[in-house]
């Protein structure tokens, strides 16, 4: 079964360090284009700021950029980097924005502060699980159609679209894993009446946490 995770939502935090601030953006992401695009708005919109940082990873082509624009080096874009890749989070784009306070925090402290503030970012944000869904198709007697949501419910299904006609037209996505035993269940239930068909695929982003 394929899977990946990705961020839930897109999200901002705040962070005080030392009289610092640290503003946390994260957003999930398709391309570099979307995520230069978040970099240059962040940098426009707190362009007094003295650092953007930021990183982003993609899926396709496993592409991973970071930088500490001009923080010390590895002490910003990196460690920023690393706390999506301890998650296994990809399609993300992140900007941390610090506004100095005047003391200074050293490596160690900025490390921190920048790892912290991406993580709160990405806690806040919430993690979902991409899984591919089959798209499953079928005929159902109206007076079926209430019980039936319910048997779809308890297959983690969804239902994508309902067509209203002689009988209620039903295309739904279910985990790839259950599709032969939903199968089985919709045969049983309607005493063999009606049967499904596999439309196609498509992947799904279900909240992890």
């Amino acid at each position: 079964m394929t899977e990946y995770y990705v961020p839930t939502t897109s999200s901002e935090t705040e962070l005080v360090e030392k009289r610092s601030r640290f503003i946390g953006h994260v957003w999930p992401i398709d391309s570099e284009e979307e995520a230069r695009s978040h970099i240059a708005e962040m940098k426009s919109k707190y362009h007094d700021a003295r650092h953007n940082c930021w990183c982003y990873i993609l899926r396709e082509g496993n592409i991973m950029r970071y930088s500490d624009d001009g923080e010390p080096q590895g002490t910003a874009g990196q460690p920023m980097l690393e706390v999506f890749r301890r998650e296994n989070v990809e399609n993300v784009c992140c900007v941390v924005t610090r506004y100095f306070g005047g003391i200074l925090l050293g490596t160690g402290g900025l490390l921190r502060a920048y790892t912290r503030s991406a993580k709160d970012a990405l806690d806040s944000a919430g993690i979902s699980v991409v899984r591919r869904r089959i798209m499953i198709g079928f005929n159902c007697p109206y007076h079926l159609f209430e019980r039936m949501k319910l048997e779809i419910e308890s297959f983690n299904g969804s239902i994508d679209e309902i067509i209203y006609g002689a009988d209620v037209r039903l295309h739904l996505l279910l985990p790839e894993e259950l599709v032969e035993q939903f199968a089985d269940k919709v045969t049983d239930f309607t005493a063999g009446g009606v049967s499904t068909e596999v439309l196609g695929e498509r992947f799904q982003a279900v909240p992890r946490r």
